[in-house]
C-alpha cells in the first residue's frame, strides 16, 4: 500500500481528523514547492512502515502533491491546494447575471473544463499499472461531457433570452434558484463521467495488512459515487448560499441603489462559502475507503480474511 494511503489509514478515519488534515493540506503556499523537493520528501518518507505525524511539513508536501496510486507528482494546477484559488473566479463568473448566452456558456465551459481536469488528475489510477490506460473513447467522452455541462449550466440564461423574460420575479427564479440544483447535478455528472473508466476496469483493493489482492468494480462504483456526492455538496452549497443571500438582500432599498454592493457581497460570499466547503466536502468520505467483502466480487471474497477490503477513493 502506498505511503500516502498508509497515512490516511492511520490518521484519517474520522471526519474531524480528515477535516483537520485537509485544512492543512489546502494551504496554497505548498504550491511553491519544487518537483525536486517533492521527490526528496517522498524518498525520505520511505516505505511508510512507520507512519507518524511528527514530520508535518513533509507529510503536507507528499499528501498534497503526490498521487497515491502512481506515486507521480500531480500537475501544479490540479493539486488540491490549487483548487480554491483557481476555482473561485470560475464559480463567481458562472453565477454572474449574464446578459448574453455566449458569456454564460464561456464561463460554464471554463468551470467544467477545470473541474474535469482536476477530477481526472486526482482519480484512482491503480488500473493503469496493469496497462489499462484510459482509451480514446473515454477521453472523447470527457470532452463531450464538458461541452454538454457548459450548455446545461447556461440553460437558465438560454431560457431567459429565448423567451424574452423580463418579469423581476421570474428572472430571480432562473438566475438565483435554478442554478442551485443544476450546479450540484452537473458537479456530480462531471465526476461520474470523468472517472467512468473505473467502472469498467475496477480499482485495486487491499486487505487489512495493506497487501493488494485484486481489482474490484464494486469498490470502483463506491469510490466514484462517494466522490461525486461530495462534489455535488461542494458546488451546490457554494452556489446556494451566495445566491440566496443576494436574492434576499435585493429586496432592500439600499441594495437596489448600489449595484457595486451586490457584486461585492456576491464575490465575498462565494469565496467564503467555497473556501469553507472545500475541506468539509473533501472530508465527507475517507480517502482510504472500505467495502465489506460480501459486497465485493466473489473471486475477491475468498482472499479477504478480516471481513473488509480497502481502496483509494480518489478526489
Amino acid at each position: 500500500m502506498d505511503v500516502n494511503l498508509l497515512y490516511w489509514k492511520c490518521h484519517g478515519q474520522s471526519f474531524f481528523s480528515r477535516f483537520n488534515i485537509w485544512a492543512n493540506l489546502l494551504n496554497p503556499s505548498s504550491l511553491l514547492t519544487s518537483d525536486a523537493e517533492i521527490q526528496k520528501v517522498r524518498t525520505l518518507l520511505g516505505s511508510g512502515e512507520k507512519v507518524s505525524k511528527k514530520d508535518e511539513h513533509e507529510w503536507t508536501i507528499a499528501l498534497s502533491s503526490v498521487h497515491a496510486d502512481s506515486g507521480s507528482v500531480i500537475p501544479l494546477f490540479f493539486r488540491p491546494p490549487a483548487f480554491f484559488p483557481l476555482n473561485v473566479p470560475l464559480v463567481v463568473g458562472s453565477i454572474l447575471p449574464h446578459t448574453s448566452v455566449k458569456s454564460a456558456v464561456f464561463w460554464q465551459f471554463l468551470l467544467h473544463s477545470y473541474t474535469a481536469g482536476f477530477n481526472y488528475a486526482n482519480r484512482n489510477s491503480s488500473s493503469e499499472k496493469e496497462g489499462k490506460a484510459a482509451n480514446l473513447n473515454q477521453r472523447l467522452l470527457i470532452a463531450g461531457a464538458v461541452s454538454y455541462a457548459a450548455c446545461a449550466g447556461a440553460l437558465p440564461q438560454i431560457i431567459v433570452n429565448r423567451l424574452g423574460l423580463t418579469n423581476p420575479d421570474v428572472l430571480k427564479f432562473f438566475r438565483f434558484f435554478i442554478p442551485i440544483p443544476l450546479s450540484a447535478a452537473l458537479a456530480f455528472f462531471n465526476v461520474y463521467i470523468v472517472r467512468g473508466e473505473e467502472f469498467e476496469t475496477g480499482i485495486q483493493v487491499f486487505d487489512s495488512d495493506g497487501n493488494p489482492i485484486g481489482f474490484s468494480k464494486a469498490a470502483a462504483k463506491k469510490a466514484v459515487m462517494e466522490t461525486a456526492w461530495s462534489r455535488a455538496a461542494l458546488f451546490g452549497t457554494a452556489i446556494a448560499v451566495p445566491n440566496s443571500l443576494v436574492a434576499a438582500l435585493e429586496r432592500t432599498r439600499s441594495f437596489k441603489k448600489n449595484t457595486m454592493l451586490a457584486a461585492s457581497i456576491r464575490h465575498m460570499s462565494v469565496a467564503l462559502v467555497f473556501g469553507l466547503m472545500i475541506p468539509l466536502s473533501f472530508s465527507l468520505f475517507p480517502q482510504l475507503g472500505m467495502i465489506k467483502t460480501e459486497h465485493a466480487e466473489k473471486e475477491l471474497q475468498a482472499k479477504a480474511v478480516k471481513g473488509c477490503l480497502f481502496y483509494h477513493r480518489g478526489l
